[in-house]
């Protein structure tokens, strides 16, 4: 795996009889935006009124609240995550750290070192 020029696509497998495939940092952050809603405990991405409200009509923005940081091959990714409340927030994040890394490494063979995890609110029922 080689870092691409661009900084917004990372080359991950280059054939010279196939070609090259490549992947989006946006698509590193919807990937890890989706594994993070699945874990039970999570309300949404963000941490702001506007993902609370988008949240509410049904639509998920997934790549809102992260960041993905590509070097020496290594993925890392920051979260902003909003808890529903009556969640144990070690053990949801846990979870999320786990599932995003596994779906990260599945979904691309890339390795992803840290799975970081900010708490940017609590969702009251």
């Amino acid at each position: 795996m080689e870092k691409n020029v661009d900084r917004k696509t990372l080359i991950i497998s280059k054939d010279e009889g196939s070609g090259v495939v490549a992947v989006a940092d946006d698509v590193l952050a919807m990937i890890a935006g989706l594994a993070a809603t699945e874990v039970e405990g999570v309300a949404y991405l963000g941490g702001n009124i506007t993902g609370e409200m988008i949240s509410k009509v049904g639509s998920k923005n997934l790549n809102k609240g992260i960041r993905v940081n590509v070097s020496e091959n290594m993925v890392k990714i920051d979260l902003a995550v909003v808890m529903e409340y009556g969640y144990s927030i070690p053990v949801t994040c846990g979870k999320i750290q786990d599932k995003v890394k596994t779906a990260i490494e599945n979904m691309t063979g890339m390795s992803c070192s840290d799975v970081n995890i900010r708490i940017a609110g609590v969702k009251l029922k």
